[in-house]
């Protein structure tokens, strides 16, 4: 289990030497747990969240259901906080399954990226 994880952290490293959060694009980080998943709007130039959501308060559904449900939240805060464009960080993980369903779900909330 550790060497999977350390895996990750550095592929991790290696797509955030080349992806920033800029203000015009800040970045859409997504971090999966085995039981939560949580998605955050980062200017990395000020060091900022701008906005999060998670569904660690969602009791009902599967794991993929509710984050579709947290792809959903992300895009509605993020429009409310007039943000329209992010770069996506998958955060070191695979682009399928939870990771890939919060990403469309964001894009159909109106989030470009």
């Amino acid at each position: 289990m550790q060497k999977k994880n350390n895996k990750r952290i550095r592929l991790k490293a290696k797509i955030r030497a080349k992806i920033l959060g800029t203000e015009d694009r800040p970045r859409l980080s997504v971090f999966r747990s085995n039981k939560f998943i949580y998605a955050q709007v980062i200017d990395d130039t000020k060091g900022k969240t701008l906005a999060q959501a998670s569904d660690i308060k969602i009791i009902k559904g599967t794991k993929t259901e509710r984050a579709k449900e947290v792809g959903r939240m992300i895009g509605e805060v993020c429009q409310k906080v007039k943000i329209y464009k992010v770069v996506f960080d998958r955060n070191g993980f695979k682009y399928t399954g939870r990771i890939k369903t919060v990403a469309d779900e964001a894009r159909a909330g109106g989030l470009k990226f």
